[in-house]
């Protein structure tokens, strides 16, 4: 490895690695770099490379890159979720046309002065029917009366959520089924149904669950 005229080891066979110096001058032409300023900061040199910011001190040395520092981004707050709500009814068209379809057997009576329920869809599930103690069930939208539909099983339905925070249902083998809007048959048992705002799950001979969807 050659050395240069100011005593240094160098890689570089016309210019000192660590001065600067020429290789071909017998003795050096120039002032002791470590005497010398850098030209960028103006510290003063202890080789060829600043201490303080790098620069190569070398003439016609190409600047030094600049540190590409990341840039902070402040994140965008996420929206707020949508407000899903079971709200629970009375309603005089379903009874009737239960009533009809059991050949003029009324199942009971239409429950006149049913005042509606709320129900807000949160957590992992929330289920549906009419609480038993004998059977140690107590559902989360518990339609117990008075008044009463005897219609609805006991563990009649479950809502669950979806991973984009909507919302759907699953009937759970109930025994007189869940009808979705005007769909002429029954949801199919244990198979989730996506719900949208304004769907109508229509349970039991009068009981229907309306669902609400506040976008906030």
């Amino acid at each position: 490895m050659p050395r240069c005229p100011g005593g240094h080891q160098t890689a570089d066979v016309d210019y000192c690695d660590v001065c600067g110096l020429s290789l071909h001058a017998s003795k050096p032409t120039s002032p002791v770099p470590s005497l010398a300023k850098c030209p960028a900061c103006g510290a003063q040199l202890q080789g060829r490379f600043c201490e303080a910011c790098g620069t190569d001190s070398l003439p016609g040395a190409p600047p030094p890159v600049p540190e590409q520092r990341p840039v902070h981004v402040t994140p965008l707050p996420e929206p707020p979720r949508a407000t899903w709500t079971a709200v629970v009814s009375a309603d005089r068209a379903h009874f009737e046309a239960v009533t009809a379809a059991g050949n003029g057997s009324a199942p009971g009576e239409f429950p006149s002065s049913w005042q509606d329920r709320r129900y807000v869809l949160r957590g992992d599930q929330m289920s549906v029917g009419r609480r038993s103690r004998s059977r140690k069930i107590k559902p989360d939208i518990d339609l117990t009366g008075p008044p009463e539909d005897y219609g609805v099983s006991h563990l009649h339905a479950v809502f669950v959520p979806n991973s984009d925070h909507t919302w759907s249902v699953v009937d759970v083998g109930s025994t007189n089924g869940t009808m979705l809007n005007d769909q002429p048959y029954p949801l199919p048992a244990n198979v989730p149904h996506r719900l949208r705002h304004g769907d109508r799950l229509y349970l039991g001979a009068w009981t229907v669950i309306t669902i609400k969807v506040d976008p906030h």
